[in-house]
């Protein structure tokens, strides 16, 4: 059989010919198109979303200058875990994931980020200690992430609501938060405010509550060391006293940002959190935020002196699957360089890892636009002095951040509150369960 030859019309042959014309100009052009690449981020959506947004432009700017495609997915803070998770599992998924905590129990998944650190020394000094005990692992002897900045957790209070109970000033220390508390909830109805939920506010919160009473779940060698003492019976019935004297039941049911909601509705009277609280309230409700006043966190036992963990560390893990780790890690170091403006553009929350990029931080603090009066903020002068890392007194280690991300502490705690169980059976069964993690990653 013979097959007749092909007829092409005119316009067809017109079509073909500037098509190829096309495909060469392509093809010349081939340079160009290999040198654009993507890079892929996911993160937790922040408190504050003017961050956000800037955020987004500024990795927009970054991939034009490095002839890159920047790809942002962002997660509500109390999924980034899930997220992270499933990423993993993918294989496909994105070249860095930013967490609002130390991803120590990822450590396996991501790369040493030791190099990051070292190419921003040159500009900003050596790593502060937040940083390093935030992302070093000591087993390995690498960096498993890179932190560029952190919110302390200072008490927020209603300056009017505790003047009427004699304490203007706010509850200095922990008995006065239960003795005051007390009294407002009797004389006004105004419950204390604390997160006690399994939320990132309840874990920091209870957290918190736990180390200022020296109530510490790991020893510095990963022992586990609560229930070896009183001090975590002690901070258990501390709780309960609280919450049973001047709490809520809304406390242990909150969601994210449960307690933020109610002292913006004014239904609280104190909360310990990120400023974005105080940020938001100066938005939305002026003569709220005047009322709004910010301390140190109330003073431990013990011996503790004042202390509170970070409401958020943020750290950034490149995955060693990542198809762009280059870029990745020059878009890190990069982040760090833009502490600056990363404070600005969050109104404040963002408190830089390295001193350097924000010099005038203190200056800042004391002198507010937004605040009434504009020196509110400068409580938070000294923060990081009152702010040691999760894990403390040891390296955020994949065991205390799994009982960290696991809620193990506000599930033990809820479990007295409720009256499920005395104080003393909860911190046993609680030690039993942070033993078991503790050995499955000695294990590893």
């Amino acid at each position: 059989m013979v097959t007749a030859p092909d007829v092409v019309s005119r316009r067809e042959f017109l079509g073909k010919a500037a098509a190829t014309t096309a495909a060469a100009s392509l093809a010349g052009s081939g340079k160009v198109f290999a040198m654009r690449k993507t890079l892929r981020i996911l993160k937790w959506a922040h408190f504050v979303p003017e961050y956000d947004g800037w955020f987004a432009s500024a990795a927009a700017d970054w991939g034009r200058e490095h002839q890159t495609k920047v790809v942002i997915d962002k997660v509500p803070v109390e999924g980034i875990g899930a997220a992270a998770t499933a990423d993993l599992k993918s294989r496909r998924g994105h070249d860095i994931c930013i967490f609002p905590w130390p991803p120590a129990h990822f450590y396996q998944h991501a790369i040493d980020h030791t190099g990051i650190y070292q190419e921003v020394a040159s500009r900003y000094g050596a790593i502060p200690q937040l940083a390093y005990r935030s992302t070093f692992n000591p087993q390995t002897k690498q960096h498993f992430a890179v932190a560029d900045f952190w919110m302390p957790s200072p008490l927020h209070f209603f300056q009017d609501y505790w003047a009427q109970v004699g304490m203007p000033l706010g509850p200095v220390h922990y008995g006065a938060l239960r003795s005051g508390g007390r009294k407002l909830r009797q004389q006004l109805g105004i419950p204390s405010g604390l997160a006690f939920s399994a939320t990132l506010e309840g874990n920091v919160t209870l957290h918190t509550i736990l180390y200022s009473r020296r109530a510490w779940l790991l020893e510095g060698h990963e022992g586990v060391l609560f229930n070896k003492n009183a001090f975590a019976f002690e901070a258990l019935r501390y709780l309960q006293a609280l919450y049973e004297e001047s709490g809520t039941s809304e406390q242990l049911t909150w969601g994210s940002a449960g307690n933020v909601r109610a002292m913006l509705a004014r239904k609280t009277s104190s909360t310990t959190n990120a400023i974005s609280l105080l940020r938001t309230a100066e938005k939305q409700d002026p003569g709220v935020a005047g009322q709004i006043l910010l301390q140190p966190p109330p003073l431990g036992t013990a011996g503790m002196g004042v202390t509170a963990l970070p409401h958020v560390t943020n750290c950034s893990a490149v995955w060693r699957a990542a198809a762009n780790q280059d870029g990745a890690r020059q878009f890190l170091a990069d982040l760090i360089g833009n502490s600056r403006q990363g404070f600005e553009k969050s109104l404040g929350c963002n408190f830089p890892i390295y001193p350097k990029t924000v010099p005038d931080l203190i200056v800042r603090l004391s002198k507010d636009a937004q605040a009434s009066p504009s020196y509110k903020y400068v409580e938070l002068k000294d923060a990081l002095h009152w702010t040691p890392n999760l894990g403390v007194p040891g390296f955020a280690s994949p065991a205390y951040m799994e009982i960290f991300t696991s809620s193990l502490v506000p599930r033990m705690v809820q479990s007295v509150l409720k009256g499920e169980r005395s104080a003393t059976d909860a911190a046993s069964v609680a030690a039993i369960e942070m033993q078991r993690i503790v050995s499955r990653w000695q294990q590893a």
